[in-house]
């Protein structure tokens, strides 16, 4: 039986009931169903917490088993650990996780400002970044973040849809990553809309609007070789929260 990600359905679900199906030999405790995002796409596991009858167990992270099939709830190293079978709640450090899909969605928006090719990115609560194969003049700093900031304040719809891989394939212009290959390998691929503006393979959470974002800064563009050049962006002072 495969994990069931709630995730995808809503990512504003704090928390939600599950089954105990499994805790592997490392530990990690497999769920019938999560609001937990594992790992992927350069965005990080969930952290939070397991509630149960015995007390809660501290989660760190959430990652995604061998097979793809199942999350893996990360425990720490003191936890104790529940028993297949058990009812338990699976509850979401929820501030970490909306800063996550604000940074996400930001770099959206960051990707449509720098219209190159992405060769690599990461997601944090602070900051995120893109790597960018650019050849020749990188627009100004300031420029960029006015231009982002723009798009935010716009209050553009962030919404999905869902493609086939084959409808994937055969529009390979969806595909703004280099190196990080769209989910595909379950028959159908999800696309993240924002507004008239972007349309891209994703498989992470996203804010439903772009104003949720709050204002953006860029930081330091760093030059990462002959034609990449990393870009930071990160919430402006005031914005954090």
């Amino acid at each position: 039986m495969s994990t069931i990600l709630l995730f995808r359905e809503d990512a504003y679900l704090p928390f939600a009931e599950a089954r105990v199906l499994a805790v592997t030999d490392r530990r990690g405790i497999v769920l019938d169903r999560t609001v937990f995002y594992a790992t992927g796409g350069g965005q990080p596991g969930d952290a939070g917490q397991i509630e149960r009858s015995g007390g809660p167990i501290a989660i760190t992270t959430a990652v995604y088993s061998e097979d793809k099939t199942d999350v893996i709830h990360v425990p720490g190293e003191s936890e104790a650990l529940p028993e297949p079978g058990e009812t338990v709640r699976a509850v979401l450090d929820w501030r970490r996780r909306h800063r996550h899909m604000r940074i996400h969605t930001g770099l959206h928006l960051l990707s449509v400002v720098l219209p190159f090719p992405v060769t690599g990115g990461a997601i944090g609560a602070d900051e995120g970044r893109l790597d960018f194969d650019i050849d020749g003049e990188v627009p100004a700093k300031e420029a960029i973040e006015e231009r982002l900031n723009a798009l935010v304040s716009a209050d553009y719809a962030v919404s999905e849809q869902w493609i086939t891989d084959e409808e994937l394939l055969a529009n390979p212009g969806l595909v703004k990553t280099m190196k990080v290959k769209p989910p595909m390998g379950s028959g159908r691929v999800r696309l993240v809309k924002i507004g008239d503006i972007d349309l891209q393979p994703c498989g992470g959470t996203h804010v439903r609007s772009t104003a949720e974002i709050g204002r953006l800064a860029i930081g330091k563009i760093e030059n990462k070789g002959k034609q990449n050049r990393r870009v930071r962006i990160r919430f402006a002072d005031g914005s954090a929260a």
